[in-house]
């Protein structure tokens, strides 16, 4: 062995390493044995270790085949050349070893061979990246790298080796050695360089691909292939065909699949584990929070005690973390490794620190020792920036495709829900999940792995601290140990009031949305102050949950600020006190301070992340449950072509089970269905389309399904009518033709290419129900599901429907028909007609077998089919006309008993109208003459006005303002203080061996801490409240301006836009925007303070300095110019989504029943790729600038060392460190500041979107001051028109023209007209929905023009034609203002007939609505406005065919308690059918916006004008 030993140290004899020659030496160099092995093992080791991992993960990322190119074939060529020489090395040894005389060490032979067979490897792995289509290698650049970094330390050896000893030269080693060195360098260069696209790669086909996936390795590292996107920013506003598609693994298609599959698997499992859970229906109703109403008798009562049960074996939940984790951990694992190496690279600032104070103290240190020290500072610094900012970007995509994920598995579990759990999460809940609980994940996951790496933070500051000052340390510890508590007690107040606020907006962004969906009924009403005080009052109670965590949060950032001081004062306190001898030197106070900055860092996330992980739980619960609701049965409806009998005699058929009742249905029959409100038509058509459960039976067939309010997508018409069906031509004309939409057709601007606003606000609703029809024939199932699809149109069209489409001579003729009607005129020509009472049949059968058999039907088919009878009998009757119309009805009654009661209900039950039409042509042409209202898509300003900080800042105050900038003013003059303090305290001599005034120092030290740490309080309080206040503001004003806006505002601007201001915008400006600006605030002094330090310790820095920061202000101005367009994109786009989303959760029935779920999911994963082709592109320029800025900052670090390297001699160990330390802080500094002023200038267009609606054209004044009105206005009802003009937009022609008439007292007029006559024009400009262009409308003498729109809207009363309610009490819904007695609401009940019911509620008056009152019934609904109308018993009431939704009987009710309670009031009824007003006072005809007649019937029917032709086509006459 020792033979050995001496063998080896003669063969080598600089094996041992020589720190006399490598360090202690003004001329450093390595032994030659040291640069034969380690530096020639170390990149061959790298490539070695790296090359199994690397392969596998080819083999299962393959990215298609690249074709040989120039570059790849100069790489293998140089990789081959590499080998040859490696080898020729090994063959000279060997030849050296034979023939020459001195004996050769084998490491000559060893190293060149391994070399060898690295470069074999290298050459192979360079084609199998090509055969496996990777572009750029970063693997093979490090490697390159590395061999080059090691070869040029032998490089320069051998140089100084060949001038200091000639003779010792080899020439073939020399020779070879520098071949060598020159082949890495070619091999470096060529690795920089990106190969061809792959062969049928996406990229190929994709139009714009984004250019990370072709960029080198280089490039995506410091994010240089943005720049090209940086550089189109900066010099014009980015559009959004600037922006690159997204990558494949980020899209929809690929990220939400796999989501979904996750769940889908652990839902199976706890199935699986929990099986005595009957299904999976009763386990989730769990988490409903509404009972089952006592109505569902037996099997409501089962469904419970089922929930019992599973409650009782404590069922565990399907855990959603878990299948979040499966989904996207194995990518975010990658940040994991990029933590731990950034993590361990933290330390090595405050190392070199020591070394450097270390270098200035020792005097006799080589000069090269401190331009080494500052050389290795730039490059860990810069290589810790490069891996924090690779770190950020894997957070940042991994939290991307978690919120792709989760919005897209919240749209398709929306999708299939069932109507149950529908009810109990409203829109507002459910757009929150997808917006501000999804937008939670993305920002927890940025910073979730502190969890692990702040202790590891905190477990390496402390081991290098005990190291700088001992045991002292530990008093460090005990305060750190003494912080846990207090941030647990605030981690736990936090969650608590996270949750409230969650509640108060979820119940805000609800009421909003109903507001928003019922706005005309709020203007007609009056009501738009009583909802403004109901929003503010759940704004107030949010707004107080803020303070309260404001307040919190001040207690909250003081332990943040002061724990790392509080650390640093207990540390050298005790270090100093516990013995005179421990002096407190630069070394270890600047070192130690340097460490606990370090140590600031996770002591202050450690707490914000803890907070951030309880809000996501409140979150991931939300979702948990959402995502656990009850679904729609999948074997309910077998879509599939109709049944084929056994017996081939017997006619195709198909069976429905609905309360035990099976009917088969010949194919090709038209069957109708009948019956009051509430016996089960809806839940016939229900179980039709598989939205109910099915207890048993089944139904097939393809079905197309007619809902009766019709479903309108905001999309051109003709996409609504072939509603993703293939293009046919021919049969799209004959479709739209049979629908009577042709006319329509030729007075849209664009025809059929026309775009359809949201929920069809630019249709009328007969238009709205044919296109909805149109879109039912055009797509020709086997089954059709009509419900009441003709009640919608005019008398004319609903003939000519019947006749083209529906009957059987129509389009469907072939086709079953089930068809729910009000109307008994069809019911003559029906195969089938089936009576529905209470859920079943109560008879079956043809038109002429039921009214043989003499049963129900046949009476009430009898007793109210006599609708032509009636109309015939007014025409006798006129003859005998006397000018009192209650003497007539007294006479009508005597000739026919009994009949005028049945008669009206039979007029009003035949058909349900439309909207108000007076909507009518001109307005949709006006309408869409103009582009759709919306201010985020206007082109935007360059860049932020400052108007809109001063906005900001007055709605905060000024004096609150100045407060908080003096505070944050403070907390950094502390802070400087206390740390130049600090260095003053570390030059104090020693005087036998310890410091004099150490108490003195140590006692100023502290106080100036806790002057900073009551800045600090102060300053946070201060912002915090101050956010508050100028959010109560901002919300204000924007709700006042939205309330005060006209309708026209309203039909441009789709609803999801408003939304979207109420809850995202809201939410910035409540959450965000103060944090933001405080963070901002405080990176501005510390870059400063940082900046004068530095200048006070190194003056030569100035030289660098304002150099630096010219650059640093350029890199600046070019992110923001480019961020700010980004985050505008990605704003606008963001509202479609939800848009979108609202749209589909209206008319999810209609997408079933066509089975379009899959286009619907398509479309909406497009809009949310959409959302984050704007998005991603704005996390990369983000990274951009932090490698830029954090380059910036790392080379002031380096200046500053370098400076004080250069000035050792005449600077204090003291000042250096100070400087050295505030330097070491720069860096992150910097990039805080311009990401923080960036997200400043990004978030405050929050402001700027909710102010934007200050600006948009505002109603006239809701009250005139002084007020014109005389007392009890109006007391005679009389309305004079006096030439009325009205005209949608300013540059349009008039919709009415010269309207000249006088309605007298209590008199009863219809308003009758074909579609585009401007019926409800007219009531439109008397509620001064529109103001009148020309003329005037008098009330009662006084001028409507001069009142205030309040005054005026809520001394009349309209019955609408739909009945809106919202969500709250019955009361609220009645009198919202709470202007009545409870005496005063039961007597306006009773006589609207709704005393019973609701005195039979639990809690009566106070009894919720639900969300747009879907837990009463039509018939209800419409009795409640009734109920409205009669408590504030105006002299002048509108109806707009508010009776024609509800069954006879409660159609009858309206009538009679508005004959008896408006008998002195003056009426006016739009008429869409003629047989409803012929009994009136007088008839106002109108014709394309003119007055063509005004008389009573009986004259306008004897002058044979435009009415009589109306009422004959009508088959009145």
């Amino acid at each position: 062995m020792t033979c050995d030993i001496m063998y080896v140290r003669a063969c080598c004899p600089f094996l041992s390493q020589d720190w006399n020659r490598t360090w202690y030496t003004t001329k450093p160099d390595f032994t030659q044995c040291f640069q034969n092995t380690v530096l020639v093992w170390l990149p061959c080791l790298y490539l070695w270790i790296c090359a199994p991992l690397y392969l596998l993960y080819l083999r299962s990322h393959d990215h298609g085949y690249i074709r040989m190119s120039h570059i790849n074939r100069a790489k293998t060529a140089v990789g081959l050349l590499l080998w040859i020489i490696c080898w020729a090395d090994v063959f000279f040894s060997f030849w050296e070893r034979s023939y020459g005389s001195n004996v050769l060490a084998p490491v000559h032979l060893i190293s060149p061979t391994m070399l060898g067979f690295t470069m074999l490897l290298a050459t192979l792995l360079i084609q199998y990246e090509r055969m496996k289509g990777v572009q750029s290698s970063g693997v093979m650049l490090l490697y390159w790298l590395l061999a080059l970094l090691c070869a040029t330390v032998t490089f320069g050896s051998k140089i100084s080796r060949a001038l200091d000893q000639p003779l010792t030269v080899s020439v073939w080693r020399y020779t070879t050695f520098y071949t060598y060195y020159a082949l890495l360098l070619v091999s470096l260069c060529l690795s920089c360089l990106t190969d061809q696209l792959p062969l049928f790669s996406e990229a190929v086909k994709d139009s714009n691909p984004c250019p990370e996936r072709g960029a080198n390795f280089l490039s995506r590292i410091t994010f240089w292939w943005i720049t090209r996107l940086m550089v189109t920013g900066y010099r014009r506003p980015l559009e959004e065909k600037d922006l690159w598609s997204l990558n494949s693994a980020d899209r929809s298609h690929k990220v939400v699949p796999e989501l979904v599959g996750r769940w889908n698997v652990e839902c199976q499992k706890q199935s699986a584990i929990y099986p005595i859970c009957p299904s999976r229906t009763e386990q989730r109703t769990l988490y409903s929070p509404r009972e089952a109403p006592p109505s569902e008798g037996k099997e409501g009562r089962a469904v419970e005690s089922e929930v019992l049960i599973v409650k009782a074996q404590k069922a565990k939940e399907p855990s959603l973390f878990w299948a979040l984790c499966l989904t996207f951990g194995p990518y975010f694992l990658i940040s994991c490794l990029y933590k731990i190496i950034q993590d361990i690279l933290m330390f090595v600032g405050p190392e070199i620190l020591r070394l450097l104070i270390r270098f200035v103290n020792n005097s006799s240190a080589p000069s090269w020792h401190g331009y080494f020290y500052t050389a290795l500072l730039f490059i860990c610094t810069c290589v810790q920036s490069l891996i924090l900012q690779k770190y950020f970007h894997v957070c940042f995509v991994s939290g991307m495709r978690l919120r792709t994920a989760i919005i897209g598995a919240v749209y398709r579990k929306a999708l299939v829900i069932s109507s149950e759990a529908r009810r109990t999460s409203t829109v507002g809940e459910i757009v929150n999940l997808m917006s501000v609980d999804a937008q939670r994940f993305m920002d927890l996951i940025t910073y979730i792995n502190m969890i692990w790496s702040a202790p590891l933070q905190v477990v390496l500051a402390l081991y290098f601290l005990w190291q700088n000052l001992g045991p002292s340390v530990l008093a460090g510890v005990a305060v750190m140990v003494l912080m846990v508590p207090i941030n647990a007690v605030i981690a736990m107040k936090t969650k608590t009031y996270q949750v409230a606020q969650m509640k108060s907006k979820d119940s805000r962004i609800k009421l909003m949305n109903e507001m928003l969906n019922g706005i005309k009924v709020l203007k007609l009403y009056a009501w738009e102050l009583a909802f403004k005080d109901k929003v503010s009052k759940i704004r107030e109670s949010e707004l107080q949950v803020l303070k309260k965590a404001a307040y919190l949060g001040a207690v909250s950032t003081f332990t943040w600020i002061c724990a790392p001081f509080l650390v640093a004062l207990s540390t050298f306190a005790v270090y100093v006190l516990i013995d005179e001898h421990n002096v407190l030197d630069a070394q270890k106070a600047f070192v130690s301070l340097a460490l606990f900055n370090i140590l600031r860092f996770p002591l202050n996330m450690l707490p914000m992340v803890i907070s951030s992980m309880v809000q996501a739980s409140v979150s991931l619960k939300r979702l948990r449950v959402f995502l656990s609701h009850a679904e729609l049965q999948e074997d309910g409806v077998d879509h599939k072509a109709a049944i084929l009998s056994v017996n081939g005699s017997e006619p195709r058929c198909f069976s429905i089970c609905v309360c035990r009742l099976n009917v088969c249905i010949p194919e090709g029959s038209l069957v109708a269905v009948v019956g009051h409100v509430g016996s089960g038509k809806s839940s016939l058509l229900s179980a039709l389309l598989g939205e109910m459960d099915k207890l048993e039976g089944s139904v097939a067939g393809s079905v197309a399904y007619v809902p009766q309010q019709a479903w309108i997508q905001n999309a051109t018409l003709r996409e609504n009518i072939m509603f993703g069906q293939e293009s046919r031509e021919a049969w799209y004309q004959r479709v739209v033709e049979a629908c009577a939409l042709q006319p329509d057709l030729e007075i849209l601007p664009a025809g059929d290419e026309t775009e359809i606003g949201e929920k069809g606000v630019n249709l009328s609703g007969g238009q709205k129900q044919r296109v909805s029809l149109a879109r039912a024939v055009y797509c020709e199932r086997d089954v059709y599901l009509l419900d009441d699809p003709l009640s919608a149109v005019d008398a004319h069209v609903g003939k000519h429907i019947f006749e083209q489409v529906v009957g059987p001579q129509g389009l469907l003729k072939d086709k079953t028909r089930v068809l729910v009607t009000h109307g008994l005129s069809y019911l003559p020509q029906a195969d089938l007609i089936l009576v529905l009472v209470e859920g079943e049949v109560s008879e079956m059968g043809s038109y002429q077998h039921l009214m043989a058999t003499e049963g129900a039907f046949a009476e009430f088919q009898r007793t109210y089919a006599a609708v032509e009878h009636n109309c015939i009998l007014i025409l006798i009757v006129s003859k005998l006309w006397v000018n009192d119309l209650f003497q007539f009805k007294n006479l009508r009654s005597a000739v026919c008993p009994n009949r005028d009661r049945r008669a009206r209900r039979t007029r009003c039950r035949a058909r349900k109208p439309s909207r108000p039409r007076g909507v009518e042509a001109t307005e949709h042409v006006c309408r869409w003459s103009q582009p759709p209202h919306d201010p985020s898509r206007s082109a935007p300003p360059p860049q932020v006005k400052l108007s809109v900080f001063g906005s900001y800042l007055k709605a905060i105050g000024v004096l609150l303002s100045c407060v908080s900038l003096l505070m944050f003013l403070a907390q950094h003059l502390g802070s400087l203080s206390s740390n130049y303090w600090l260095s003053l305290w570390t030059d104090d001599p020693v005087v036998n061996g310890t410091q004099p005034n150490r108490r003195m120092r140590l006692g100023v030290y502290g106080a100036l801490g806790l002057f900073q740490g009551l800045a600090v309080f102060g300053y946070s309080l201060s912002g915090s409240i101050g956010g508050i206040l100028a959010s109560r503001c901002l919300h204000q004003s924007m709700l006042y301006d939205v309330l005060r806006s006209p309708m026209s505002f309203f039909e441009r601007t789709p609803s999801g836009n408003l939304v979207n201001r109420f809850a995202k915008e809201i939410d910035t400006i409540d959450s965000l925007i103060p944090s933001i600006i405080k963070m901002f605030m405080g990176s501005m002094f510390n870059v400063v303070g940082s900046c004068i330090i530095i200048l006070i310790a190194t003056p030569l820095v100035a030289i660098i300095i304002p150099f630096l920061g010219v650059l640093y202000f350029f890199v600046q101005r070019f992110y923001v110019a480019s961020s700010r367009q980004l985050k505008r994109l990605e704003s606008v786009s963001r509202s479609p989504i939800y848009t979108h989303f609202n749209e589909t959760l209206l008319g999810t029935s209609v997408i079933r029943a066509f089975g379009e779920q899959e286009r619907f999911i398509c479309e909406s994963d497009q809009r949310v790729d959409l959302n984050q082709k704007a998005y991603y592109p704005g996390i990369v320029a983000n990274r951009w600038l932090a490698v830029r800025l954090e380059f910036v900052g790392n080379c002031i670090v380096s200046f500053a060392a370098l400076f004080a390297v250069v000035a050792r001699e005449s600077l204090s160990p003291g000042i250096m460190g100070l400087s050295i330390s505030y330097a070491l802080q720069l860096t992150a500094s910097l990039t805080w500041l311009v990401r923080m002023s960036s997200e400043v200038e990004t978030n405050i267009v929050a402001v700027e979107r909710v102010k934007e609606y200050s600006d948009t054209e505002k109603e006239a004044e809701w009250k005139q001051e002084p007020s014109r009105l005389p007392p009890g206005w109006p007391t005679d009802g009389c309305i004079d028109i006096r030439g009325l003009g009205l005209r949608y937009r300013p540059d349009l022609d008039l919709a009415i023209r010269n309207i000249t008439l006088v309605i007298n007292r209590g008199e009863k007029v219809g308003i009758v007209g074909r579609t585009g006559a401007g019926k409800s024009s007219l009531t439109l400009a008397l509620f001064r929905i529109i103001e009148a262009s020309e003329g005037h409308i008098f009330i009662d003498g006084v001028d409507i023009a001069l009142l205030g729109l309040h005054e005026l809207r809520s001394r009349i009363t309209i019955i609408p034609q739909d009945p809106v309610l919202f969500s709250g009490s019955l009361r609220m819904n009645l009198d919202p203002f709470d202007c009545y007695s409870d005496e005063e609401v039961w007597r306006a009940l009773e006589l609207s007939h709704l005393q019973s019911f609701v005195s039979g509620l639990p809690n009566k008056l106070s009894h919720e609505c639900s969300e747009g009152g879907e837990n009463l019934s039509v018939g209800q609904r419409q009795l409640l406005c009734l109920a409205r109308a009669l408590l504030r018993k105006t002299k002048i009431l509108v109806l707009d065919e508010a009776t024609a939704a509800v069954d006879m009987e409660t159609d009858n009710l309206i009538q009679s308690t508005i004959r008896s309670q408006f008998e002195d009031c003056t009426v006016l009824t739009i008429a869409h059918r003629l047989n409803t007003v012929m009994d009136y006072t007088r008839i106002l005809v109108l014709d394309k916006g003119e007055m063509a007649e005004f008389d009573a019937p009986h004259n306008l029917l004897a002058q044979r004008g435009a009415f009589y032709k109306m009422a004959k086509d009508a088959g009145l006459v």
